[in-house]
């Protein structure tokens, strides 16, 4: 395949297909080069015509938790005490540009993600975004 820019689907479609065949190519071959280049290539197409948008805050917190074996009391260095990170947790308090710069340092999280708007639970549980 020649290398070119993917700019439409049958482009794309091509280029899949073209890194199946190279998958197994050895190292530091002309072959590996291709194909590290291609990935290159894909990667910016989808960047562009499939954008994922970042997770909500909680759910990304909650899900680096279930991935590092966090509990709550881990959080605390970052968040503060029990009742903070329960209520930052449920949704009662939004996280502080203080709280997340925390996060950001200690866990190595990106602060990008954490400072996103997200919904709150209002007293009577009522949803409304932070």
């Amino acid at each position: 395949m020649e290398l070119k820019l993917i700019r439409t689907k049958k482009d794309y479609r091509a280029a899949l297909a073209e890194v199946d065949c190279l998958w197994d190519a050895p190292a530091n071959s002309l072959a590996a080069d291709q194909l590290d280049v291609l990935a290159l290539l894909i990667e910016q197409y989808e960047r562009e015509h499939f954008p994922i948008a970042d997770p909500d805050p909680i759910d990304f917190l909650g899900h680096v938790m279930e991935a590092r074996g966090l509990t709550r009391k881990d959080l605390e260095p970052y968040i503060g005490p029990r009742g903070r990170v329960s209520d930052i947790l449920n949704r009662v308090r939004p996280l502080t540009l203080e709280m997340i710069r925390k996060l950001a340092d200690g866990l190595k999280l990106p602060a990008e993600v954490l400072i996103r708007p997200y919904p709150l639970r209002q007293v009577d549980e009522e949803l409304v975004t932070a």
